[in-house]
């Protein structure tokens, strides 16, 4: 043990149980499979949860807390699928916050694109067909390709003197 105690009736700090709440979900999304054309439920999730976060932050609303859920749509025989988000918060004010849509891509971390529509305190937000940074290059999802390797083999002669 690191020297920390939990004792019981204790809560951890906030930023401790974030991050510990960040790593489980790291953990779980490279768990998923998602080669049926299907978006990954949980990086779905953990992706709207910080671009919204940060979308609200940025349009002045002070999120207390938000947290995302997603499930898995369809995944038409023509494309990529679709995943169903549903996220719940409240602001610093104790107002409520709602994030409710359909994504259709997610980018490792940093966007959704989708149909997505904000609520704070019962009202309007925003409507969004993407959060976060949408501008770079989609990663490819290909293996990598061999690389060519150069195979060089010694030989030596010896004569018995």
């Amino acid at each position: 043990m690191n020297g920390t105690t939990i004792r019981p009736g204790r809560r951890l700090p906030a930023a401790l149980a974030l991050a510990l709440a960040a790593a489980a979900v790291a953990a779980l999304t490279g768990c998923e499979p998602t080669g049926d054309g299907r978006l990954n439920a949980a990086a779905v999730a953990f992706t709207t949860d910080r671009t919204a976060t940060s979308t609200f932050k940025r349009l002045g609303v002070e999120v207390r807390w938000l947290s995302c859920t997603s499930a898995p749509g369809s995944a038409p025989p023509a494309g990529a699928g679709y995943a169903t988000v549903d996220c719940e918060g409240e602001t610093a004010g104790g107002e409520s916050i709602t994030l409710r849509g359909r994504v259709t891509e997610e980018r490792a971390g940093v966007c959704v694109r989708g149909d997505l529509a904000a609520r704070v305190g019962g009202k309007a937000a925003f409507d969004a067909e993407f959060l976060g940074d949408c501008t770079q290059p989609r990663p490819s999802r290909r293996a990598p390709e061999p690389t060519p390797t150069v195979t060089v083999t010694v030989t030596r002669t010896v004569t018995p003197p």
